[in-house]
């Protein structure tokens, strides 16, 4: 076995300003917001906190780029608190911390962010050396929310290509988070990355972008056999070992090997729900905590699921997250849903 060990948790580091409404308003009116919570957010963020949360000994590494301001020192504070390593997380001086107002509507359970970049935007591969990483996996985010790595890098077609070839070369096994976005920038960005992963784990439309298939219907459903149908095509495109699509029913998983899994998600009462920001980083947070154990991949799943519907049990991104062994006993106490088909 490798005598490398953990994540290294890399890219997106943000506060975010997590507002609770009831209903989305019509432009030019007034809505109540409910609830207000700041919190460390970001797919770097998110991951690393969310595995600590997990497993308070499992290691964890940090890297990115915060302003030299107190929204930095804030993240980087949350982190050492929780034992994360981030002397690689840079306070970059004249500029802010990358912020998100993340707005849950309480009838739809439907989100929304408006981001601040701030110095993410000026975010470049030459803040990311591996040299010294002891961790065993990288997990990479977000395209499409840093202006300086969405662009050609040298001869690479962006920033996140140029990363990803080096963090292997340095023998890390990579992951890369996606943003939500048009069908079209996803493909531009994501794709040229697929060569240089590891592992993918995605929601249901992002695979869809990435393969080029429709996988949401008119009426916003999941269509899941489209989804093993992107499945598939992604791991035509890419280099991954092992890709994962989840979305509210359930997840998909395929495997380079022909291995194809499909596990339904936790059947959560609404009651318990309070909001699911952050749930798609709690879910790969629990699929990749069971890769790097070793853990069969049926059990990864139920792992990710159980890991997701403890994160919506907060409004914040990371709050809800709890031991293994609890997100476990939830999947046992709820039961999960029918596996998708």
């Amino acid at each position: 076995m490798s005598a490398r060990a953990g994540v290294l948790s890399a890219g997106s580091f943000c506060v975010d300003f997590n507002k609770s409404i009831a209903r989305w308003p019509e432009q030019d009116t007034v809505t109540e917001v409910l609830r207000i919570d700041r919190q460390g957010g970001g797919s770097g963020y998110n991951m690393a906190v969310d595995l600590k949360r997990l497993d308070p000994a499992f290691p964890v590494e940090a890297m990115g780029v915060v302003g030299d301001d107190d929204l930095g020192r804030f993240l980087i504070g949350e982190c050492r608190g929780l034992g994360i390593a981030c002397d690689r997380l840079q306070a970059l001086p004249g500029g802010a911390t990358m912020s998100v107002d993340a707005i849950n509507v309480r009838d739809t359970g439907r989100r929304t962010h408006f981001f601040h970049p701030g110095v993410a935007a000026a975010m470049n591969p030459d803040h990311f050396d591996f040299s010294t990483s002891k961790a065993r996996f990288l997990h990479l985010g977000l395209p499409g929310a840093h202006a300086a790595m969405d662009v050609a890098w040298g001869d690479e077609a962006n920033g996140w290509v140029a990363v990803l070839r080096k963090a292997r070369a340095a023998g890390l096994a990579t992951n890369l988070e996606l943003m939500t976005t048009s069908a079209e920038r996803l493909a531009e960005l994501g794709r040229p990355c697929l060569a240089h992963l590891d592992f993918l784990i995605v929601n249901d439309f992002e695979i869809g972008a990435l393969a080029g298939i429709a996988t949401r219907r008119d009426d916003g459903s999941t269509d899941v056999a489209a989804v093993g149908r992107a499945i598939a095509r992604a791991l035509e495109l890419g280099a991954m070992r092992w890709v994962v699509a989840h979305f509210p029913e359930g997840a998909a998983l395929g495997g380079r090997d022909g291995e194809r899994v499909a596990l339904g998600s936790v059947a959560m009462p609404a009651t318990a729900i309070a909001g699911v920001n952050g749930a798609g980083d709690a879910f790969a947070a629990g699929m990749i905590h069971g890769l790097h154990q070793g853990w069969p991949v049926v059990e990864c799943l139920r792992l990710a699921h159980g890991v997701a519907a403890a994160s919506m049990r907060a409004v914040s991104t990371t709050e809800g997250v709890a031991p293994v062994a609890e997100c476990l006993a939830l999947v046992d106490r709820w039961g999960l849903r029918p596996a998708p088909a």
